[in-house]
């Protein structure tokens, strides 16, 4: 089974940073895909960021410029890197890996930017 299990949420002032990790349990290179989503309240999730299965990465267009994905193999671990956050960035964040057909999901983190 795999676990993973996010951290480094919080609350942050329009303009301000966050940095969220993601731990996994086995090695993130035997995944077809690993990345971030979000859900706002009354929303759908939606991607925020991903790396895909050749290792390139795929980002949402409300998040370019602003979010980095990045990964130390070491450590089992990706992070998303977040600048000039929004209020409209506000929800709760989940790290997601794909394997084959199956899915897996961190127990998400709450990012709240007030303005």
């Amino acid at each position: 089974q795999v676990q993973l299990v996010e951290s480094g949420g919080g609350s942050v002032q329009a303009g301000g940073s966050l940095r969220l990790s993601c731990a996994a349990s086995r090695s993130i290179f035997s995944f077809n895909t690993m990345g971030w989503y979000r859900q706002a309240p009354g929303k759908q999730r939606e991607l925020v960021v991903m790396f895909t299965s050749d290792s390139s990465t795929n980002y949402a267009d409300s998040v370019k410029g602003r979010f980095t994905i990045s990964r130390d193999v070491a450590k089992n671990t990706v992070y998303l890197q977040m600048n000039s956050l929004k209020p409209d960035d506000t929800a709760v964040y989940y790290c997601n890996a794909r394997l084959h057909v199956l899915s897996y999901w961190g127990q998400g983190t709450q990012v709240t930017v007030s303005s």
